[in-house]
């Protein structure tokens, strides 16, 4: 017996695996859905039966009832009683139907690689790498668990509610400033000692994002970017993708060395010097006052801008925060890199530039470019929370607890590390330089730690001839989780010792 074209057509094109947790009728009946799609089945095409179309595929009667039901309750198909299945095409219905892995995906599949030739990023390759570790240690990010679920869920309604929030979805252009600008310049002016205007800040969605857009401003191919001989690989990335041509620094216990920047480099031939504004990444040193002021001088004299990254302004735990150079750059020679809310859900977390006024200018159309829409909800929350003072309590409360957990690992670190490492309790900021003496293979040592449930990621892990070290994050672990940390790391170090000869 000769089969019909349509049984023809189900032999060669439906396949469907059951070790998947997605029930066979609905992977076989998305399936059918792509083969109407693709025109392979015409409208008022009758289908085989129930029973014929269980032997094709070899299931249960009742698997294959299933299958035209849900066809039928999509409406791709109109079941008639006593007369049989035909196929429908809803004029409405384009949705592209997944049907992953199977013969007929396999037959018209996506293409996997263009057909031509494009610019690929190597600078911006991804440093992401999956685990199934369940404790790591990363480069020192806040705990989203110590946020405040109630209150933000609080905040977001009110938010929402506002009759001020569709008028500015609607808008068409605004030509004066939002609350948002002139209540960010306040809370700038009064924490970090600024006398900005809402003209010298603009908001983006990161510092990443702030940073990408400085750099298309400022660097051209092959210009000079200065950073420290250890700095931070993400800000690295973007000079790099940027065309930069970086050169690396010293830093010593005084921070960036201004004084081999003058024996190094003449006039005009920097093009930025990137530093951090508190602590310096990953080393955690502070930049002194002395070569602060050394380093404004400089820029004034050799030509070239300072880009100020203030990434852990928030986690001040002894003393008053330093004020920003920029706050005191008359020459406008400073471009001002911080965050904003790094007390809050990480997607209410927002970044800033502060800079003279023409380079915000010019700021606002790369701006205007990747992210036109904004996100008004977002700026009308953080408004709010700036003008009631919510965002100051929340960051004190915050540094409260990072400073207990700085303390505790710091106390863990003294009882099990003392003798083969040395370290800094920092300030501030959410990490610590923990150095290795004597030296061993950091990659050697992620490798063991992960054996051992614990992750660390490649980008916190610095080694050279002269250096041996984790920038340790310790924001997100609880005294509990820390406890396990340390304990795990130092079983990896000690096995890793015993197997490895050291390199000096």
């Amino acid at each position: 017996m000769i089969d019909s074209p349509v049984i023809t057509l189900f032999k060669q094109l439906i396949d469907f695996d059951k070790s998947i947790s997605q029930p066979v009728y609905i992977q076989v009946s998305q399936q059918i859905v792509n083969a109407i799609q693709r025109k392979y089945l015409s409208k008022g095409t009758k289908l085989p039966g129930t029973r014929v179309l269980g032997l094709i595929l070899k299931v249960h009667r009742n698997t294959a009832v299933a299958i035209y039901e849900e066809l039928a309750a999509q409406g791709w198909v109109d079941i008639v009683p006593n007369k049989g299945t035909f196929v429908l095409v809803p004029a409405l219905n384009t949705a592209k139907i997944k049907a992953p892995s199977q013969k007929i995906a396999a037959a018209y599949r996506y293409a996997k690689t263009t057909g031509f030739p494009f610019q690929k990023s190597f600078h911006l390759a991804s440093t992401v790498r999956v685990t199934t570790a369940k404790y790591s240690i990363n480069d020192g990010r806040p705990d989203v668990r110590l946020h405040p679920v109630h209150q933000f869920t609080r905040w977001y309604s009110a938010a929402m509610k506002r009759k001020t929030l569709i008028k500015k979805w609607n808008r068409p252009s605004e030509l004066s400033y939002s609350v948002f600008q002139t209540q960010l310049c306040n809370y700038l002016n009064a924490t970090r000692g600024f006398h900005i205007q809402p003209k010298n800040i603009i908001s983006t969605r990161s510092t990443e994002m702030s940073l990408y857009i400085v750099s298309q401003l400022l660097i051209k191919q092959d210009d000079i970017v200065l950073v420290g001989n250890l700095s931070n690989y993400a800000a690295n990335m973007i000079f790099q993708q940027a065309g930069a041509s970086i050169k690396t620094i010293p830093v010593d216990a005084e921070g960036l060395d201004i004084e081999y920047i003058k024996k190094h480099f003449i006039k005009n031939s920097i093009r930025c010097v990137y530093i951090c504004a508190h602590r310096d990444y990953p080393t955690t040193v502070k930049l002194s006052t002395a070569r602060r002021l050394a380093l404004l001088q400089l820029a004034k004299e050799f030509g070239f801008a300072i880009i100020e990254d203030d990434y852990d302004y928030d986690f001040q735990f002894e003393g008053s925060p330093m004020l920003p150079m920029a706050s005191a750059d008359g020459n406008g020679m400073v471009i001002y890199l911080g965050k904003l809310g790094q007390s809050l859900f990480p997607s209410f977390q927002t970044g800033f530039v502060v800079a003279p006024d023409n380079l915000i200018s010019e700021a606002k159309n790369y701006l205007q470019l990747l992210d036109k829409q904004g996100d008004f909800i977002q700026e009308q929350m953080l408004s709010e929370l700036i003008n009631e003072g919510e965002i100051s309590r929340l960051m004190k409360k915050n540094v409260v607890r990072y400073k207990e957990r700085r303390d505790s690992l710091c106390a863990l670190l003294k009882e099990q590390f003392s003798t083969i490492a040395h370290w800094e309790i920092p300030t501030g900021g959410l990490a610590i330089w923990l150095q290795f003496n004597p030296k061993i293979s950091l990659v050697k040592l992620a490798e063991e730690a992960e054996k051992n449930d614990l992750f660390l990621p490649k980008t916190i892990l610095y080694q050279d001839k002269n250096t041996c070290a984790i920038h340790f994050g310790f924001g997100h672990l609880d005294t509990g989780e820390m406890f396990l940390v340390v304990g795990k790391l130092k079983k990896a170090y000690t096995k890793l010792s015993k197997e490895l000869p050291t390199n000096g």
